[in-house]
């Protein structure tokens, strides 16, 4: 069956079973933007700006567990969409960004609304193609949607030509790819495992220490059942929240600069410290030359092995799915009759409610004035918790994270590592049951 390449990005769009598209359309994409209107499976959703179009594609992914896609014309559509990407490189959001560009024959000779688009999206990306020949079209949006989803999450970018979306080939989507360069690491190794769960057991003063890992991973059940198994106290970080729930008695706060006293105090003095998919950034845990000073074995688990012992060294590194990882751990753990020393565990527990008292997050509840944290709180108890939150950057994030109790993982949606503003309207939509 002879397709146009236009044809083609809608059919492996439905192949890859998206619903939604977030664009802008401009000449380049044209073509593509033709055939929405002959099909009803995928539905285009309009935006304003190119810009908002990757950071709705961006929303939609944090909040359902699936490949946000946007679709943006050549030239300034590419350069408007960059802060967006930007945006979800940092946080690990897998992304496909199918962009135009000039016709084949155009590129590289100034033509109008032409950029570099694989070059100045390079540093943002987790890998990007310009596909200049049709036939290659469908296998690239396999890779690329295979790219964004394995590993650490993260946005893929697909340059397509104009002419490569008139052209005519044979439409073939293949079911699997491989990639010979590109083979991540995914089940932890046994014995890294091991001896994480024999530290995590003899353990005095533990702590768990969970980041947005978790939640790209939808390892909050696992999570939540080794922190109950074990007694541990448990942190979890900006992104992380919703990860374990906030309502939980052993749940301590957020950890670093706009964290809990309790929980860097307790990250500070444990014993062992296990990091779960987080990254021991500036935020967190200042300079780490100061973090390290204290005497603790560190247990790291994270997809990404650049990620381990980049800014802390650790004692035990395990790469690979976080929540394949924990459940290895929890058979461990459940199977063995050795239990952390509750006496210990008491002890440790006394001091952390010792911290607790300080009650840093206190404001003055009898002012004449309405407080921001009493709207976060009021917000809280009137949605009972069962709402999605979204935020800009700034002061009214950090009391939106430190006042709303999130039990569920996806509910809190923000930008994280690059901390880009103005994007509050980023679209939340829940994920069909």
């Amino acid at each position: 069956m002879q397709l146009t390449g236009a044809e083609i990005v809608l059919r492996c769009l439905e192949e890859e079973g998206v619903e939604y598209v977030f664009g802008y359309p401009g000449g380049s994409v044209l073509n593509i933007y033709d055939e929405f209107s002959k099909q009803e499976k995928v539905k285009h959703v309009l935006v304003r700006h190119e810009q908002g179009a990757v950071h709705a594609a961006d929303g939609y992914s944090r909040s359902s567990h699936k490949v946000g896609v946007a679709l943006v014309t050549s030239g300034p559509g590419v350069t408007n969409a960059v802060t967006g990407i930007a945006t979800a490189y940092m946080d690990s959001i897998p992304m496909v960004v199918l962009t135009g560009q000039v016709p084949t024959h155009a590129i590289g000779q100034d033509a109008f609304q032409e950029c570099d688009t694989v070059g100045i999206t390079r540093p943002c990306v987790k890998h990007n193609f310009l596909v200049k020949d049709v036939k290659d079209l469908a296998t690239t949006i396999k890779k690329a949607f295979y790219l964004a989803a394995t590993g650490r999450p993260g946005p893929v970018l697909v340059d397509i030509p104009k002419d490569v979306t008139q052209a005519k080939t044979a439409y073939s989507y293949p079911k699997t790819v491989s990639l010979r360069s590109y083979n991540p690491v995914t089940k932890g190794h046994a014995g890294q495992i091991k001896k994480a769960v024999s530290l995590l057991l003899e353990a005095r003063r533990p702590m768990i220490y969970a980041g947005g890992g978790v939640i790209l991973n939808n390892a909050a059940p696992q999570l939540t059942r080794l922190v109950r198994l074990l007694g541990f106290p448990c942190t979890t970080t900006l992104m992380g929240l919703g990860g374990f729930p906030a309502t939980d008695p052993q749940f301590t706060g957020m950890p670093g600069m706009h964290g809990t006293f309790e929980s860097n105090m307790a990250m500070q003095h444990c014993d062992v410290l296990i990091a779960v998919g987080a990254r021991f950034d500036d935020r967190v845990i200042g300079n780490p030359a100061h973090f390290f000073r204290a005497d603790r074995k560190i247990i790291h688990i994270d997809i990404d092995p650049s990620s381990i012992s980049k800014r802390v060294r650790v004692d035990v590194p395990i790469v690979g799915y976080v929540g394949d990882v924990l459940d290895e751990m929890l058979k461990l753990i459940e199977s063995s009759a050795q239990r952390p020393d509750p006496a210990a565990l008491k002890a440790w527990w006394a001091e952390i409610k010792e911290w607790q008292r300080k009650d840093c997050l206190r404001y003055d509840r009898k002012s004449a004035l309405i407080k921001p944290q009493y709207v976060i709180e009021k917000l809280y108890e009137l949605t009972q918790g069962d709402a999605f939150v979204t935020s800009d950057v700034g002061q009214h994030q950090m009391w939106a994270a430190q006042y709303y109790k999130f039990d569920q993982p996806r509910r809190w949606i923000n930008s994280g590592g690059l901390g880009t503003r103005c994007r509050s309207s980023t679209r939340a939509r829940r994920s069909p049951a």
